[in-house]
């Protein structure tokens, strides 16, 4: 989880700045984090498979998966690096990138 000193400081930070503050939210978020095993799970009720039996390979994760937090996590801060943000040694959930003209903090909620 964010650690709830990390946010606390951000939104006092912000507020003393007077900075803009936005929230992002991904939606189907765990539907982006790639697979690396097999996962399969039985067909869901109402829907009827071509063949008695079957049951579904999943391509993606879905919620409640317990790989699924840690892949879209793992996903996610490959990206935040890539694209030039500095993960914080104290609280591995606060990204920062800074430039001359902008300071941009992402805080990732949940690293369940």
């Amino acid at each position: 989880m964010a650690r709830i000193t990390t946010v606390r400081l951000l939104l006092a930070i912000t507020a003393i700045k007077n900075w803009l503050l936005e929230q992002l939210d991904v939606n189907n978020a765990f539907l982006h984090g790639d697979i690396h095993e097999e996962v399969y799970m039985e067909v869901l009720k109402g829907i009827v498979p071509p063949k008695p039996g079957k049951v579904c390979k999943l391509r993606k994760y879905l919620y409640g998966l317990r790989q699924a937090s840690r892949q879209w996590y793992e996903k996610l801060s490959t990206v935040l690096i890539a694209s030039g943000y500095t993960q914080s040694q104290s609280d591995f959930s606060l990204f920062t990138k800074q430039s001359t003209t902008y300071w941009c903090i992402y805080n990732h909620p949940c690293l369940c």
